[in-house]
């Protein structure tokens, strides 16, 4: 594996966890573009925009910490899994978990892919999930 890459990763999620805003924004380039597929009006461009996510995710959640179990890289992309996790400061619990995969060349993260979402903690089982993602209606 490239560890340049890796180290790139690592750098994030350590800014992140320190709740370093210079530090998270500064793994990102200038030209910094941001894809949710499973969400397309998420969707944005630029550094200044991770900057003002970032600045708002710490503020409303100024314990959290994050976590990447697991990682691969295939081409130019670093495929990684985060886990991030802390308390709002209305008292509520924060949890998130999903698959980011990033494009890293040099220094910083150029490109993004988001399947991040936050963790439902609903008692709806896989069969009650697939009715209602295929619009069945009960009797």
């Amino acid at each position: 594996m490239d560890d340049s890459r890796l180290a790139v990763i690592e750098r994030l999620r350590q800014a992140t966890s320190d709740h370093d805003l210079d530090g998270i924004v500064a793994c990102f380039s200038e030209d910094y573009s941001n894809e949710w597929p499973v969400h397309p009006a998420r969707a944005f461009a630029g550094r200044e925009q991770v900057r003002l996510n970032w600045s708002r995710i710490l503020a409303a959640v100024p314990d959290v910490t994050a976590s990447v179990p697991r990682c691969a890289i295939e081409g130019d992309a670093v495929w990684t899994e985060w886990e991030m996790r802390g308390t709002r400061v209305d008292g509520a619990p924060h949890l998130m978990r999903g698959v980011l995969i990033f494009g890293v060349h040099g220094e910083h993260i150029t490109w993004g892919r988001f399947y991040l979402e936050v963790v439902d903690e609903s008692d709806v089982d896989i069969n009650v999930s697939v009715g209602q993602n295929i619009g069945e209606t009960t009797s």
